[in-house]
């Protein structure tokens, strides 16, 4: 009756937003009212609030932030402040949603949502568990002058949060865990730690945290997606099929656990499954107007790429690739797959956001091994067989076995030669980019380089302007006054002294207020690739005939000139960059392979936030290269096991062969093991009685003819076919060898030993000379 008091016209506004925003003309409506109540009363928080509400959904978020700031200058509360902070977290400026969800915790500390997101904008910021230096765009004209330490601000955890131009640092995961303190069963808060903890490449902690997520509700669909993608990027690829299940399971069109089901199958060699499920993907054609999902659009190249798969498993076409035991291998084909193992694990990037993956460790171990193979042939007679055809083996012969590895490994990641693409894509050249920092994003695998190449964009810049009087020091900061600037790095030639080919393309762009790109490049032109493979070309040639001479020669000088010849080869690879993604471990994996080959063998690590590209494309020469990646690999001579191995080509010669070694699990199986007078006993029984035979042998009593249990002995010894044996330490409940090393134990079917009551030490794995002996 009173249409203009303002009490009716904001219950009025309310109701139409309750009524349903999916209905234009109610949020028109409610909106409608709340602007009048504005205009009449403008000092009421809560109405600007209610149609920030109003607004938010419609997609209006920038008018919703002015109305929830308004709300704020009138009156600040948690509420408004973590209300604006998911909308600037949705507008993914991730550090003015950081400094409102802080606000927010400042004026109420209990709020495991507010501390959640506040952790949500670290983690997509890259900030989860590492110190970051500051850094600063328009520091770059004071450092290269000389003021590096002033203008860059080199502060710690301490300083950061006064530094307003520096970054935080802070850590994701203390977020997620203190949003767990006030709210121990937030499933959110679980998921996220562990999504954390995976891009760390933590992957028992990871697993854990998923596992509580789903302990709490084991239908959680999103924990099952992002553990299922953890658990195949590990290389557990039945495990995460099962999360993929599940999650179909429960969300039937969920389009990236299809996507992912579909691609599990294939890379497990069953086709059939995994076509249907790629069939369902390409099925979900996007609507008019909207944008193609990103499994929509990879899906078209995976289901081709499995087709082309399956039709050469090999000859004759049969069915599709079956579960392979570790056990129906013959014991040197065991060793084979164990020794590559511990190779393939040499290779892994002890760095943040680089997961550890086991398939991706025995197909490069392989591929290490056929490596060292096909080259030692290569040095004793000359011509190899390749392909099916005998010819003079050429160092891309070498990198094609690694790339035919690594490709079969994951079927999502295509690994192809830049050079060999169509013509019209070959002309147009190719780029391999890599986002160092990206507006608010940092990419923290790369944090380690950071300094190297600033302090070498300093060098350039000084060098390029010959900024050695006020003069040029002036022009310096002109040119950096600007929007931004690339510096291009220069590779130097060892077959033509004097002459330098271009590097990667480093460029800074931004503004005062933080938007920058700080990234690295590396074009790909047709006329680039012809330098460099003279380069390689040269460098081959030289390989081979030094390697030949090694061969007949056992002096020391010369397996070191090989060894160098080896790492400079792969330096200019590196720098090259000729494949379309993988290039890293490839190239590595020639080097372990190459140099085995010679007599030595790669027995360190790589260093903790070590990348080798990134090693190679920063080193000022293949000289520098090759000492610093000697300095880790801590070259020993070659184990002469390492010669009585199969020929990794003729052990798996097709697909088939090789998609089923790479889905082997060689994960050892438990046994229990009892001591008595100085002997080791082990146990073989089935299930049905082994508890029951358990039972009577701890408590020293006989074990009956009538179960089904055959003990047998062994000597005090570890024999691990690659450690040779060690003595036995044992305690009152745990056995070990004398260096932490288990081994293999069987019982040969003519031994076995009288029924005696025996002491329980342990259990010791079957297989476990698969770890590092």
């Amino acid at each position: 009756e009173e249409p203009d008091l303002v009490s009716a016209m904001y219950g009025r506004g309310i109701a139409y937003g309750k009524k349903g925003l999916h209905d234009i003309k109610n949020a028109e409506l409610a909106l409608f009212e709340l602007s009048r109540v504005i205009a009449l009363e403008p000092d009421r928080p809560e109405v600007f609030e209610q149609r920030a509400e109003i607004l938010s959904p419609l997609g209006r978020i920038n008018e919703a932030v002015n109305d929830l700031t308004k709300a704020i200058q009138l009156q600040p509360s948690a509420r408004l402040y973590r209300h604006r902070g998911t909308l600037y977290f949705i507008s993914e400026d991730y550090a003015t949603a950081h400094e409102d969800f802080q606000q927010s915790l400042e004026l109420n500390r209990n709020q495991p949502t507010a501390m959640l997101y506040k952790g949500l904008t670290f983690f997509h910021r890259g900030l989860l568990k590492v110190k970051l230096r500051c850094l600063r765009l328009r520091c770059c004209a004071r450092f290269a002058c000389g003021d590096w330490e002033d203008s860059v601000g080199l502060s710690d955890a301490s300083d950061a949060s006064r530094n307003v131009t520096g970054l935080f640092v802070y850590e994701a995961i203390e977020a997620f865990k203190e949003a767990l303190k006030q709210k121990v069963d937030f499933i959110d808060a679980y998921k996220s730690l562990g999504q954390a903890y995976r891009e760390l490449g933590n992957f028992e902690a990871a697993t854990e945290s998923f596992q509580k997520a789903l302990l709490l509700n084991q239908n959680h669909v999103q924990t099952l997606q992002l553990r299922g993608m953890m658990l195949y990027h590990h290389g557990s690829l039945q495990e995460a099929l099962k999360n993929f299940k599940r999650c179909l399971q429960l969300e039937p069109y969920n389009e990236v656990c299809q996507y992912m089901k579909g691609l599990s199958h294939v890379a497990m060699g069953q086709f059939y499954e995994g076509i249907k499920a790629q069939t369902k993907v390409m099925l979900n054609d996007p609507l008019p107007g909207q944008k193609a999902s990103p499994e929509y659009l990879r899906v078209k190249y995976l289901r081709e790429y499995s087709r082309y798969l399956h039709a050469h498993l090999d000859t004759p076409l049969t069915e599709d690739v079956l579960h392979q035991n570790f056990e129906g291998y013959k014991p040197e084909v065991q060793e084979l797959i164990c020794v590559a193992d511990r190779l393939g694990s040499l290779m892994q990037y002890e760095t943040p956001g680089f997961l550890p993956n086991k398939r991706i460790h025995r197909a490069m171990g392989l591929a290490a091994l056929e490596v060292m193979q096909a080259v030692h042939r290569t040095w004793t007679n000359s011509k190899v067989r390749m392909n099916g055809k005998t010819r003079l083996m050429q160092w891309r012969d070498m990198f094609d076995i690694a790339v035919k590895w690594r490709r079969i490994a994951d079927p999502d990641q295509p690994v192809l030669w830049l050079d060999q693409m169509p013509a019209r894509s070959l002309s147009r050249g190719f780029n391999n980019h890599i986002n160092l920092i990206r507006g608010q994003v940092i990419n923290m695998r790369y944090l380690e380089y950071f300094e190297k190449i600033l302090h070498f964009i300093k060098d350039r810049i000084l060098v390029y302007h010959g900024a050695n009087n006020p003069k040029g020091l002036l022009e310096v900061r002109e040119a950096l006054e600007k929007d931004g600037f690339t510096v291009n790095t220069k590779v130097p030639s060892l077959k033509d002294q004097g002459k330098e080919y271009d590097g990667f393309t480093i460029t800074i762009t931004g503004d005062k207020v933080g938007n920058i790109l700080f990234s690295v490049e590396t074009q790909t032109t047709e006329e680039r690739t012809q330098l460099y493979h003279a380069e390689i070309d040269a460098l081959y040639k030289d390989l081979t005939a030094k390697g030949k001479v090694l061969i007949l020669s056992s002096e020391f000088g010369e397996a070191d000139a090989v060894c160098n010849l080896i790492l400079s080869l792969v330096y200019y690879f590196y720098n090259l960059m000729p494949l379309s993604r993988g290039s890293s471990v490839i190239a590595y994996s020639v080097i372990v392979g190459a140099l085995m080959a010679s007599g030595k063998e790669v027995a360190g690590k790589i260093p903790k936030g070590k990348l080798v590209d990134f090693e190679a494309m920063t080193a000022p020469g293949s000289e520098a290269f090759s000492k610093i990646a000697k300095s880790w690999m801590n070259l020993k001579s070659i184990s002469p096991s390492y010669k009585t191995l199969p020929s990794v080509s003729e052990t798996f010669p097709t697909l088939r062969s090789m998609i089923e070694v790479l889905n082997t699990d060689s994960t050892p199986r438990k046994k229990n093991v009892y001591f008595k007078n100085q002997k080791l006993i082990i146990i073989k029984m089935n299930k049905a009685s082994n508890k029951q035979a358990l039972s009577l042998l701890v408590r020293g009593v006989d074990v009956p003819p009538s179960l089904p249990v055959r003990l047998c002995e062994v000597p005090r010894y570890c024999h691990a076919p690659t450690c040779g044996p060690r003595p036995l330490r044992t305690t009152d409940d745990s056995m070990a060898c004398a260096d932490d090393t288990d081994s293999i134990y069987q019982c040969p079917d003519t031994e076995s030993l009288n029924h005696v009551p025996l002491s329980f030490v342990g259990k010791i794995s079957q297989g476990d000379f698969c770890k590092s002996p």
